[in-house]
């Protein structure tokens, strides 16, 4: 996992659990209809996860790491199917769920060409109409001090519509929070 141990440790805590249940999944997901399939692509330590199993009927995890993949089927196998794998080289057939999400994860994919996969292959498993959305972390002194030896590729607002755009999305929107330093991101397969 690309994170330094202090990163690990912050990210498996509680409290990050329920500031992703109070902060982050409400605002990433205002108005956003996941349908009754949907795929998380980097569920990390499954603080997002434990939210979604509560909402969508059917849910399905890709991570990329090992080891997380075995704490997360510990924690949720019965109630999540939980898969190793890359999010630009999903294992699932064209149009397989109703919504694909991420949160704070692309940050740690290591360049904008494996995000960039990570998008087309989003769009790929989508049915139509369905929605891709999530949300991440923009930089900061506090996110670098976290991030010391990190793997992070923070995402550019403004050039993020295009990049969508291009992995063929449409109806796209992208918005900063207007307090914290995080934008959210929602589009659809046509």
């Amino acid at each position: 996992m690309p994170m330094n141990r202090a990163h690990r440790k912050l990210c498996s805590s509680e409290k990050w659990a329920q500031t992703t249940k109070d902060h982050i999944l409400p605002w990433a997901l205002e108005h956003v209809e996941l349908g009754e399939d949907l795929l998380e692509i980097g569920p990390g330590y499954g603080a997002n996860l434990r939210v979604l199993v509560e909402q969508v009927p059917r849910v399905t995890a890709a991570e990329i790491d090992a080891d997380t993949v075995r704490l997360l089927e510990g924690k949720w196998g019965d109630r999540a199917r939980v898969l190793h794998a890359d999010g630009a080289e999903l294992p699932f057939p064209d149009a397989a769920f109703d919504s694909v999400v991420c949160f704070t994860m692309l940050h740690h994919v290591p360049t904008a060409a494996h995000q960039n996969r990570i998008f087309a292959e989003a769009l790929r498993v989508l049915r139509p109409g369905g929605t891709f959305a999530g949300s991440d972390s923009l930089t900061s002194f506090g996110f670098r001090v976290l991030h010391f030896r990190d793997t992070h590729n923070t995402l550019d607002p403004a050039g993020l519509p295009a990049r969508l755009k291009e992995a063929g999305f449409a109806d796209l929107t992208v918005e900063r929070h207007p307090q914290q330093n995080a934008l959210r991101f929602r589009a659809r397969r046509g």
